[in-house]
């Protein structure tokens, strides 16, 4: 102007930015600050991924370019399930205690997860036989999954399994077959057990004992008295004792007719009869198809005061007790209600029974 001066004021002013959001879980490294020019990195913190913009740059305008940046956790946690050993189960079980240590899960953002969820049964738990399959699976606060997966295997040591002997049976206890389980041995009446009357299936998977089997029971019927006669059944047998004067005699015949028709309910209840006939020393005495000597067949009327000038009989136990005695025929029906009612007798019919054995 011709003042000699400049007309308006004026002022240069530093261009400036306002202050950068900092995203969450990172932050940002600039080249000089919020001026004019900067350029700012953005950068996440461990376990967190930058999405949107990278970098912002400070312009004249004071905006920033760029900024919308955001830090995600998408890492997933790590879980590393546990190492279980094979479990054995213990003599009688067919099941096995399994335990093992809760595993954590871990996360580069969150650190130890704690909160683990178990699929399958959990630890101290009782495994059957077999393969299980279990996992753990984990979530961090993102929402990110981890599964690890792990086996249970049981085993039950098992021996090879035992069969049923011929004219007898066999009653196991838990599975027949595993390490522990003890096999006992019963024999039909009139057979003798051979071998081991019970059996364990032992640790190295084989059968304690020796192989059972049931022989056809030996009478001996050339003893000296009547009492080792009869010791020949104790526990093994009944005895049915017929005695008549003759063998014309109507009771005895109408007796032995009738129970010719009922040999098998005999059988089943282990009773053996024995017929003594005749007056001494014409007498005789039989066991089925083998002949009793006179003066054994004497000494067994004495004993059991059976007469020889009329018709009788008497029951006894497997003890030898004295059950039941009869002056005059009867049925095989009536014999067997009362051989049924012995609690021994009971025992047996349901070890038959499961064994299959009827007539």
């Amino acid at each position: 102007m011709a003042s000699k001066q400049w007309s308006g004021n004026y002022a240069c002013r530093e261009v400036r930015c306002p202050k950068l959001n900092m995203p969450a879980n990172g932050g940002f490294k600039c080249t000089d600050g919020s001026y004019f020019n900067s350029r700012c990195q953005f950068f996440c913190s461990p376990g967190y991924t930058l999405t949107g913009d990278h970098s912002a740059t400070c312009q004249s305008s004071r905006t920033w370019s760029g900024g919308n940046s955001v830090c995600n956790d998408v890492d997933p946690p790590v879980i590393k399930c546990p190492n279980v050993k094979e479990k054995t189960a213990e003599p009688g079980k067919l099941t096995a205690k399994v335990t093992w240590d809760t595993p954590e899960g871990k996360d580069a953002a969150d650190g130890i997860l704690t909160d683990v969820i178990l699929k399958g049964k959990p630890p101290g738990s009782y495994f059957p036989e077999g393969n299980h399959k279990l996992s753990y699976t984990v979530f961090d606060r993102a929402e990110n999954k981890a599964t690890c997966r792990f086996n249970v295997r049981v085993r039950v040591r098992r021996c090879t399994p035992l069969s049923v002997p011929d004219n007898g049976w066999m009653k196991c206890d838990s599975a027949g077959d595993n390490y522990g389980a003890t096999c006992e041995f019963r024999c039909l009446g009139g057979y003798d057990l051979k071998g081991s009357a019970a059996r364990v299936c032992q640790f190295n998977m084989e059968w304690s004992g020796l192989e059972t089997s049931c022989t056809p029971m030996n009478i001996n019927v050339g003893v000296r008295s009547a009492a080792a006669l009869l010791d020949q059944f104790y526990e093994k047998r009944r005895l049915l004792i017929i005695s008549a004067p003759s063998a014309a005699n109507h009771y005895y015949r109408f007796q032995m007719t009738n129970l010719q028709h009922a040999q098998c309910g005999l059988d089943l209840r282990h009773v053996t009869v024995i017929e003594l006939v005749g007056v001494y020393p014409a007498q005789i005495g039989r066991i089925r198809h083998r002949l009793i000597a006179p003066g054994l067949a004497l000494q067994l009327r004495l004993l059991l005061q059976l007469s020889q000038n009329s018709f009788s009989m008497v029951l006894l136990d497997k003890q030898g007790v004295d059950k039941q005695r009869y002056t005059f025929p009867i049925t095989a029906a009536e014999i067997f209600t009362t051989i049924d009612t012995i609690p021994l007798r009971t025992e047996e019919a349901v070890l038959q029974k499961e064994a299959g054995q009827s007539c």
